[in-house]
C-alpha cells in the first residue's frame, strides 16, 4: 500500500512541476509585456527627482512612454482575447440527475472511494471512451437552458463558479455492452482524475493552455462582414502570440496530463482492480463491434437519409453476433444475464436515440433534427426501408450512366451488331436488366472504365449536391427532451465549421463503387425474380436473404466481372440462385 501511495505521489508531484512550468511560463509573458512600462516609470520618476535631465534624457523618456503605451494595449488585446476565447468543447448528450439518478449515484459513490471530488454533471458520447472535461468556462452554456427564469440561471452560474470539478463524459456504448459491476470497474480511473484537477496549479495551467487554444481556433476561424480586413488583422497579431505560447507550453502541457493519469490510475487501483482487467477485454471488443455497427450498418442508412434510432440497443446485438463468430470472444455472451449497465438510465430509448443522432452528425454531417429527408429508422424497418432502398437507387444510378453512355442496342430479333465482339441484349438496351449490365461489362466494347468513371462522376454530383451547412436548433430529437436541453446545439462550441467532424469512410475508387452498383443490381433481381429479400447483418450491414439464409459469397463473382470482364462465376452464382437476368427489375 505504501508502494501504491508513493506512485501516486510521485505522479501528482511531476503533474504539479509541469503546472508550475506552465504558470512560469505566463509570469514571463507578462513580465516582457510590462517590462517598457517598469523602463518608462524609472525614467519618468527619475526626471521627476531633478536626475537624467537634458534634452536627451527627455527623448528617451518619452520614446520609451510611448512604446510601454503601445505595449501594454497589445498586451491588453491578447490577454483579453485568450481570457474570453472559448475553449472547445467535446460534442455531446447531457446527462442532468434527474435523467441517471442510479448513475449519478454510483458515481458518487465511486468518488468517495477513492477519496476525490465527485464530478459536476454527466454528459454521453457516442464513441468507446470517457475522460473529464473543464466546462466552467463563463461561455459554457447554462444548465438551465434558454427558456429558464433568469434566478434559476443565476443560481445556475454561481453554482458554476463554486463548483470547479469537470464534467464526466461516458461513451453511451459502454452503458449498453457492459454491465454494472464493469462500468464502475471502468471508470474508476477517469473519476479519480478529479483529485489532480481540484489543485489551483494544475487548475490554472488548464485555463491558460485551454485559453491559448482557443485564442489561436478563433484568431483561424474566417471572419465575415464590412469591416472583415480591418478586424482580420488584430486578430492575426494575437493569434501568433498566442501560437507562440502554445508552442512553448507543448511539451510541460503533455507531460502534466501524463501524470494526472498515473496519479489517477494508481489512486484507482484500490477499486474493483481484478475486475477492471476483465472489463477492459469488453472496452476493447465494444470498440471492435461499435467501428463495425457505423461503418457497415449506420453508414449506409445515413447515406440514405435515415439515422438509425437505437444504435447503442445495436451494439450489443453487433457484439453477440461478434462473440458467436470470433472464438476469441467466445463466452463474453453468458455476461448478457447480469444487469446491463443501461439500467441505470430512467429512459434508455431517449438516450440512446439523442447519442443516436448525435453519432450522426458527427460521423456522417446529417441535420441536428428530424426533416422530410432525414428520419429515424428501427432496426425492424432497416432491410426495407434502407437495404432495398440502397439497392434499387444504386441500381438505379447504373443504368442511368448507361443511358448517358448510348451502349449499343440489340436487334429486335436478338441478332448481334456489326461488331461480333460487343455485347448482344435480347431486348432494348434502355431496359433495366441485370443481362445489359452483364453483357456490357462482359463484352469488348464495354471497357467497365467509362462506366467506372461514370459512375464516380454521378455520385460525386450528388453527394455535393446533398452537401449542406449544418442545420441549428435542437440537438436531440422529438422524446429526448429529458436527456438533451431543448434548444440547445450540442455542436454549437465547435463554430462554423462544416461537418462531418469524424468521416468514418475513405475516398472509394472507381471500381470499388462500380462492384458495389453491379452488386446492388444482382440484388434488385435477385429479389425481383428469385424470391431473395434484403437483410441486416449485424456486422457487415446490408445483406442478401435467399431461403431465409445469408448469401456472403456475391463479392467474389462480381469482382471477376468488373475487374477481369469474367461473367462466368457470376452466371453460375446466379443459376444457382435462380435469378433471371431478362427480367427487368424494378428501381427507384
Amino acid at each position: 500500500m505504501s508502494g501504491t501511495g508513493t506512485s501516486e505521489e510521485l505522479g501528482a508531484q511531476s503533474a504539479r512541476a509541469r503546472a508550475l512550468a506552465l504558470l512560469r511560463i505566463r509570469s514571463r509573458a507578462t513580465a516582457a509585456a510590462i517590462l517598457p512600462t517598469a523602463v518608462a516609470v524609472v525614467l519618468l520618476v527619475a526626471g521627476a527627482q531633478g536626475r537624467a535631465v537634458g534634452s536627451g534624457w527627455d527623448t528617451a523618456r518619452w520614446a520609451v512612454t510611448a512604446c510601454a503605451v503601445v505595449v501594454l494595449l497589445l498586451a491588453a488585446v491578447v490577454a483579453v482575447a485568450i481570457v474570453r476565447a472559448r475553449p472547445a468543447v467535446s460534442p455531446t448528450v447531457p446527462l442532468p440527475e434527474d435523467a441517471a439518478p442510479d448513475l449519478y449515484r454510483l458515481v458518487r459513490d465511486l468518488a468517495d472511494r477513492l477519496g476525490v471530488p465527485a464530478p459536476s454533471a454527466m454528459a454521453l458520447t457516442p464513441d468507446c471512451d470517457s475522460w473529464l472535461e473543464d466546462r466552467t468556462h463563463p461561455s459554457t452554456r447554462s444548465a438551465a437552458g434558454p427558456g429558464a427564469d433568469p434566478g434559476r440561471r443565476s443560481a445556475v452560474r454561481t453554482r458554476r463558479r463554486v463548483q470547479a470539478a469537470p464534467v464526466l463524459v461516458i461513451g453511451s456504448p459502454f452503458l449498453w455492452w457492459m454491465r454494472v459491476a464493469e462500468l464502475r470497474a471502468v471508470l474508476a480511473p477517469v473519476v479519480a482524475g478529479t483529485g489532480p484537477s481540484a489543485h489551483p496549479d494544475i487548475a490554472a495551467a488548464r485555463r491558460f493552455v485551454r485559453g491559448l487554444d482557443g485564442a489561436v481556433a478563433d484568431a483561424a476561424a474566417p471572419v465575415s462582414g464590412p469591416l472583415s480586413r480591418v478586424r482580420r488583422v488584430p486578430r492575426a497579431f494575437v493569434g501568433r502570440v498566442a501560437l507562440l505560447l502554445l508552442r512553448s507550453c507543448r511539451t510541460h502541457a503533455a507531460e502534466m496530463e501524463r501524470g494526472v493519469a498515473a496519479a489517477a490510475s494508481v489512486r484507482a487501483q484500490g477499486v474493483d482492480y481484478g475486475l477492471r482487467i476483465v472489463a477492459q477485454e469488453q472496452v476493447g471488443l465494444a470498440y471492435a463491434g461499435w467501428d463495425r455497427l457505423l461503418t457497415r450498418v449506420a453508414l449506409p442508412a445515413w447515406q440514405m437519409g435515415r439515422w438509425p434510432s437505437r444504435l447503442d440497443a445495436g451494439v450489443v446485438s453487433a457484439l453477440t453476433e461478434l462473440s458467436r463468430r470470433d472464438r476469441l470472444a467466445d463466452g463474453f455472451t453468458s455476461r448478457l444475464g447480469e444487469r446491463p449497465a443501461c439500467d441505470l438510465l430512467e429512459e434508455p430509448g431517449a438516450a440512446d436515440e439523442a447519442a443516436s443522432l448525435l453519432a450522426a452528425r458527427l460521423f456522417h454531417g446529417g441535420p441536428a433534427e428530424t426533416g422530410p429527408d432525414w428520419s429515424p429508422v428501427d432496426w425492424q424497418q432497416y432491410p426495407e426501408e434502407v437495404v432495398d432502398r440502397k439497392w434499387r437507387t444504386e441500381a438505379a444510378r447504373l443504368h442511368r450512366v448507361l443511358d448517358s453512355m448510348g451502349t449499343v442496342p440489340a436487334s429486335p430479333e436478338g441478332g448481334s451488331s456489326d461488331d461480333p465482339d460487343c455485347a448482344v441484349f435480347p431486348m432494348d438496351a434502355t431496359v433495366p436488366t441485370l443481362a445489359r449490365v452483364v453483357e456490357h461489362l462482359a463484352g469488348r466494347c464495354g471497357s467497365g472504365e467509362e462506366l467506372a468513371a461514370g459512375i464516380s462522376a454521378a455520385v460525386a454530383r450528388e453527394e455535393a449536391a446533398a452537401q449542406q451547412p449544418p442545420a441549428g436548433g435542437t440537438s436531440c430529437p422529438v422524446g429526448a427532451r429529458s436527456v438533451a436541453h431543448p434548444g440547445t446545439d450540442v455542436l454549437d462550441f465547435w463554430g462554423p465549421d462544416l461537418l462531418p467532424l469524424f468521416p468514418l469512410q475513405p475516398p472509394r475508387t472507381g471500381t470499388e463503387l462500380l462492384a458495389d452498383h453491379v452488386a446492388a443490381m444482382v440484388c434488385c433481381a435477385a429479389v425481383d425474380t428469385a424470391g431473395a429479400a434484403p437483410g441486416l447483418d449485424w456486422l457487415d450491414g446490408p445483406a442478401l436473404l435467399v431461403g431465409g439464409e445469408r448469401r456472403a459469397d456475391l463479392g467474389s463473382p462480381v469482382l471477376s466481372l468488373v475487374e477481369d470482364g469474367d461473367a462466368g462465376p457470376l452466371r453460375s452464382w446466379l443459376a444457382s440462385v435462380g435469378v433471371r437476368t431478362d427480367k427487368p427489375v424494378r428501381l427507384v
